[in-house]
C-alpha cells in the first residue's frame, strides 16, 4: 500500500488546475492513446524513480509539475524505495490517471480523514481514505 497526505493530494490537484488555466489545458501522459476523458483535472500516479502523484496541467517550456511522493516510496527518505515500488506499482515504469472529481468526493465523504491510501492487486488498485495520527 502507498500513502499520500490529503493536503499533498489537494496541493497537486490545485497546481494542475492553475497550470491548466494559465497554459491552455491538461497534459496527456499518452498522447494519441488516452482520449479526451483524461484531459481534465486529475493526478497522475507515476511509478519510476519512486512512486508519486503528479499534477497534469499544461506547463510552459522548462517548467516542472508539482509532485508528491508516497510516504513509503520516496527515494529521498526511504532507502528501500525500489523494493516498495516493485511490490506495489510493479517493476516497470508507468502512469495511471486519477480523476480529481472522484478523489475530492472520496475525501469529502470522510471529513476526518488525513490520508489517501492506494492498495494494489494484480490487475486493479483500490483507493480509500484513512485517519492517521
Amino acid at each position: 500500500m502507498l500513502t499520500f497526505s490529503i493536503a499533498a493530494v489537494r496541493d497537486v490537484i490545485a497546481r494542475g488546475v492553475a497550470d491548466a488555466e494559465a497554459n491552455g489545458g491538461y497534459r496527456d501522459p499518452h498522447p494519441g492513446f488516452s482520449g479526451a476523458d483524461k484531459l481534465k483535472p486529475g493526478l497522475w500516479l507515476v511509478g519510476d524513480h519512486g512512486v508519486y502523484l503528479c499534477s497534469n496541467g499544461s506547463l510552459v517550456d522548462g517548467a516542472r509539475p508539482l509532485v508528491a511522493y508516497a510516504e513509503e516510496c520516496d527515494p529521498a527518505g526511504n532507502g528501500d524505495w525500489f523494493e516498495v515500488k516493485r511490490r506495489t506499482f510493479g517493476g516497470d515504469d508507468g502512469v495511471d490517471f486519477l480523476d480529481a472529481e472522484s478523489l475530492e468526493a472520496l475525501i469529502a465523504a470522510s471529513p476526518g480523514c488525513t490520508h489517501v491510501r492506494i492498495a494494489f492487486a494484480e490487475d486493479a488498485m483500490q483507493l480509500y481514505v484513512i485517519e492517521k495520527s
